[in-house]
């Protein structure tokens, strides 16, 4: 399969091919086609497998067709944070480099008035945050009256970051005549009810379960007691300084205090949260980005548009309270082939969320105890009445299913670059 199999435009080729893109991945290979012939579109796709290809190509060569000179937005991508909202704009202008058309983001975080200034000279493709965008409709100052697509990017992130009543506000804004493109990580109840309220017999398309992880990461699980997990943190980290690492936190205040704890022991650390404002959190992510530092210190929330190429390591300070996104913040390495490492720091007032990843990724993470750290109050590791199968390990040539990439190696990467703008690979990955 290759893209010039998927019935897109010699603009959109050239900029792939320009790119050294060769061959898409699953979820390009089935949303393109039915993009393309205007189907509204439900798909089941998680960060890293190339999604906002799937939904950008076809967006793009639809509106660059229409020679209508429209001032007002003609699509509509929502996304739930102003970080992903910026890597989609990005792409959107990369694939789109031989096209004559518009791109704007509207997110929080930043001044008003620049925004309102390039809604005034005209926006093709709009790439929102639901809340930004509700101030601009409140203001009057972007008429979506025009749209002709709607994306919702992550859509479950949305839902739990309560944007739906601005998600719903939004859409009344909207024509009814419209193809809608709705992408998320999990079909949980909550979104196939969303999906029924606004969209028209949407095909559906799932090409990663729910529940899955990277094939080439392996999961380790430190048991510790929680006065000790810093310590451990440091202990873990001074294994590799050099090594690139995301440390997941569950509070504001307590990224900020690790923050501190790793300076304090000479890493090169930062912290991103949604106190941070907007010029601190882009300048944090792209210094992570190029190396500049080398431990990124991050919330659920904050973290949500992080995309980073080749990331070794995240590590779980806290376990997350909701089982899945312990599988959003796995997302984020052994990506594009390479292997990665994931490891969680869990004492036992842990056990509960512990025991629910489990059960969400249906076997039990590899636990490894640290001489100095072993906890004095163990882990509740199995449920009553439930055998725990432990997880293995794959290695590193381990066959496994259709959404596999070929490893590319760390060599290949582009410091300094995420998202999905284009970089020498076979596939286009996000």
């Amino acid at each position: 399969m290759s893209f010039d199999t998927l019935g897109l435009s010699p603009a959109l080729l050239r900029a792939l091919s320009e790119a050294g893109y060769a061959t898409p991945t699953p979820i390009q290979t089935d949303a393109i086609p039915l993009a393309l012939s205007g189907h509204d579109l439900l798909a089941g796709a998680q960060t890293g497998t190339g999604k906002t290809a799937a939904f950008g190509l076809p967006l793009l060569q639809t509106l660059a067709a229409d020679a209508t000179v429209q001032r007002r937005p003609r699509a509509l991508i929502l996304t739930p944070t102003r970080e992903l909202a910026a890597q989609v704009a990005a792409s959107l202008r990369d694939y789109g480099k031989h096209l004559s058309l518009r791109i704007a983001t509207v997110f929080g975080g930043v001044g008003m008035q620049p925004q309102v200034d390039a809604l005034r000279r005209g926006v093709d493709i709009l790439v929102a945050t639901p809340g930004r965008l509700i101030d601009h409709l409140d203001r009057g100052s972007v008429d979506l009256s025009q749209v002709r697509i709607l994306v919702l990017d992550e859509a479950d992130r949305m839902l739990d970051m309560g944007f739906l009543p601005a998600i719903n506000r939004i859409l009344k804004r909207l024509p009814t005549q419209r193809q809608t493109l709705l992408f998320s990580a999990t079909f949980a109840p909550e979104i196939k009810a969303l999906a029924q309220q606004f969209m028209r017999n949407p095909r559906e398309v799932q090409v990663t379960p729910s529940n899955s992880t990277a094939p080439r990461v392996r999961h380790l699980l430190h048991p510790v007691d929680s006065e000790q997990k810093r310590d451990l943190l440091l202990h873990v980290l001074a294994a590799d300084s050099r090594r690139q690492t995301l440390v997941f936190c569950r509070t504001k205040h307590g990224s900020d205090k690790v923050q501190r704890i790793l300076e304090r022991a000479g890493l090169r650390a930062a912290a991103i949260h949604g106190n941070k404002s907007q010029n601190a959190r882009t300048r944090a992510l792209a210094d992570f980005k190029s190396g500049k530092i080398t431990v990124l210190v991050a919330t659920d929330i904050a973290a949500r548009g992080i995309d980073i190429d080749q990331l070794p390591a995240v590590i779980n300070l806290d376990l997350p309270n909701v089982p899945e996104d312990y599988v959003h913040r796995i997302g984020r390495t052994g990506r594009a082939g390479a292997e990665g490492l994931a490891i969680s720091l869990v004492s036992s007032e842990e056990s509960e969320q512990l025991r629910a990843i489990e059960r969400l990724l249906d076997s039990a993470i590899e636990k490894v105890e640290v001489e100095g750290f072993i906890p004095t109050r163990p882990l509740k590791m199995t449920p009553p009445g439930r055998q725990a199968q432990p997880g293995k390990p794959r290695p590193a040539g381990a066959a496994n299913n259709r959404h596999r990439r070929p490893h590319r190696g760390a060599q290949n990467a582009r410091p300094g670059q995420g998202g999905d703008a284009p970089r020498p690979a076979r596939r286009i990955a996000r």
